[in-house]
């Protein structure tokens, strides 16, 4: 039986050329972007929980809460109770400025975890306490770093009056301290998953944001059917404000266009115009069948409904659980939501009063 020999050097021609392929090896592995996943808060952490569960190549997973119950049961690659001397553990009580002086109070910490990062995911749900008040923290210390910063945040429901009017007020503070925000309403996400029994209906949020950063950190950081360049990622997503997502996914032969029909009519968010996108990422996953075909007749199609001049950046990932299916992502950058462009009264009122405990 022929035996397998372990020097590399044996599988060149020279020494010098394996000393060239180690340089370019070194390379690339000084080119692959450093992600960090953040969860902050209730929401953002049973985010990363759902990402931690699934597993994740190429990203470190971090979640910071003041409840130190909640953050007993999330699953992260590390795990931080921020702000214990203000909240002694027990919470923010739905109190942004709370939020805010816990991620003060613990930054340090937190700087020592996602120092490196070139690409932040930031999760949150707005309209409560930690991640309303503490994202704002989180995602401006990441962009004094120079690191690209995506808010992924969700909405409450348009009934939730004071919870929604935060929510508002803290996604125009999140345009400045990020990149880019992917925001989920939930009022949108209830006509989309309202036939589905309650808890798997909250679920959906998580599942779409986790889909979303899990898909783009590894179509950048690992071999994909179609990789995603860092340097395109920051050309659609850099300074580029609110974005909306949505997803379609579908089998059978047709499988590609109903997806992409789904994804384009699903849209998670309120949006003014989508022709008025200034950036869009398409992401294909799909089973060991899926072709390149396919994954280039998605990018098609999108691009379709769009100017000429919008600039797409698209990738694709082969998924073994997903036999004969395809799920096709499609992220709007640079739109106008008539969620914060709506004006309240009775928000600006309560900022000028302010709330205090």
């Amino acid at each position: 039986m022929p035996q397998f020999d372990p020097d590399p050097v044996a599988q060149y021609q020279s020494p010098e050329q394996f000393m060239e392929t180690q340089k370019i090896i070194s390379a690339v592995e000084l080119a692959r972007p450093s992600v960090s996943v953040v969860g902050v808060g209730g929401a953002g952490c049973n985010i990363v929980s759902w990402i931690k569960r699934r597993g994740i190549a190429g990203g470190k997973l971090i979640a910071l809460n003041t409840d130190a119950a909640h953050l007993s049961i999330t699953q992260a690659d590390r795990r931080l109770l921020i702000g214990e001397k203000l909240t002694k553990g027990r919470g923010c009580g739905g109190y942004p400025e709370r939020g805010e002086q816990a991620a003060l109070e613990s930054l340090e910490e937190v700087k020592r975890e996602v120092h490196g990062a070139n690409i932040a995911f930031v999760c949150a749900g707005l309209g409560g306490g930690t991640g309303t008040g503490g994202a704002k923290i989180i995602t401006e210390e990441f962009r004094k770093t120079g690191a690209l910063v995506v808010g992924v945040v969700t909405l409450p429901f348009s009934v939730e009056k004071y919870r929604y009017e935060l929510a508002k007020e803290a996604l125009k503070s999140l345009r400045n301290t990020c990149d880019t925000v992917v925001a989920i309403d939930n009022t949108k996400l209830s006509k989309v998953a309202g036939d589905l029994p309650l808890q798997q209906a909250l679920g959906v949020a998580n599942e779409l944001v986790g889909q979303f950063v899990k898909g783009i950190t590894e179509t950048i950081t690992t071999a994909s059917l179609i990789n995603i360049d860092f340097a395109d990622l920051r050309a659609i997503m850099e300074r580029r404000g609110i974005a909306a997502i949505g997803v379609g996914e579908k089998d059978g032969n047709d499988r590609i266009e109903s997806a992409v029909r789904q994804a384009l009519d699903s849209q998670l968010l309120d949006i003014k115009d989508i022709t008025k996108s200034r950036g869009v990422l398409v992401h294909v996953s799909g089973g060991e069948d899926v072709t390149l075909e396919e994954v280039t007749r998605a990018g098609e199609l999108v691009t379709r409904s769009l100017p000429p001049n919008t600039r797409i950046v698209w990738g694709a990932r082969v998924d073994p659980s997903m036999n004969n299916r395809a799920r096709v992502m499609v992220v709007l950058t640079g739109v106008e939501s008539t969620f914060i462009s709506e004006q309240s009264r009775w928000a600006l009122g309560a900022l000028k009063i302010g709330v205090k405990r």
